[in-house]
C-alpha cells in the first residue's frame, strides 16, 4: 500500500525538526572536554538579567550553521546548510529567572515549514556557567570562570552572522520550491 500525501508529508516534517533540533543540540554536546559533567549542588539558576546580558546582539555560531538573538523585539534568526539540506528560521528567543532560553521560531525547509521550540537551562557558580538541553540534554561548562577558547561560551560572536546568509538561504530554497513545483506540474 502506498503512504499518503499526508502521511509523507509528516515523515518529512517531523525528519526536519528532528535535524534542527539535532542541529541545535549538537552545538553544545561535541566538546569531549565536558564528558560526564557533574552540577554543582550549590549552582543556581542565572537570572533573566544575566541570560539577556550574556545572549543579546549575538550570533551563536553551530557546526553547520548559526542563530542569531537580536535585542530589538527580542528576535531570534537562524540559518543551517547541512548534509540534509539547508533550512532558515524566524521567531523569538526568551529568557527567565529560572535560567531558561528559548528559540521559538518557524522554520522553513524544502518540505515545509515547521514550529520548532528549543530550550536550554543555565547555572552559574563562582562565574563559571553550565548549561543543558532541556529535554534529555547533559550539563557542559558552558564558560569557564577564566573563560577558554574551547568554551561553547566562545561561540557567541557580537558580529552579525545570519543575516546575510539566511537572505542567501532564503533565496535557495525558494528556488528549489519553484523547480518542485515546476516538476510536479510536468
Amino acid at each position: 500500500m502506498k503512504p499518503s500525501h499526508n502521511t509523507t508529508h509528516f515523515a518529512r516534517a517531523k525528519a526536519t525538526a528532528l535535524i534542527i533540533a539535532i542541529t541545535i543540540g549538537s552545538a553544545v554536546s561535541g566538546n569531549a572536554a565536558n564528558a560526564d559533567i557533574k552540577l554543582p549542588k550549590d549552582a543556581r539558576p542565572m537570572t533573566a538579567v544575566e541570560l539577556y546580558t550574556l545572549y543579546r546582539d549575538k550570533s551563536w555560531q553551530w557546526p553547520n550553521g548559526a542563530g542569531r538573538m537580536q535585542d530589538a523585539d527580542r528576535r531570534f534568526s537562524a540559518w543551517v546548510d547541512g548534509t540534509e539540506g539547508q533550512s532558515w528560521a524566524e521567531g523569538r528567543w526568551t529568557v527567565t529567572d529560572t535560567g531558561r532560553l528559548c528559540f521559538e521560531a518557524a522554520w522553513h525547509a524544502t518540505n515545509g515549514k515547521f514550529p520548532a521550540k528549543t530550550c536550554f537551562v543555565h547555572r552559574i557558580l563562582d562565574g563559571t556557567i553550565y548549561q543543558k538541553r532541556e529535554a534529555g540534554g547533559d550539563w557542559i561548562v558552558f564558560r569557564h570562570a577564566a573563560a577558554k577558547q574551547t568554551d561553547e561560551a566562545a561561540k557567541l560572536i557580537a558580529d552579525d552572522l545570519v543575516t546575510q546568509r539566511l537572505e542567501a538561504v532564503k533565496a535557495t530554497l525558494s528556488a528549489g520550491k519553484t523547480e518542485q513545483k515546476k516538476e510536479a506540474i510536468q
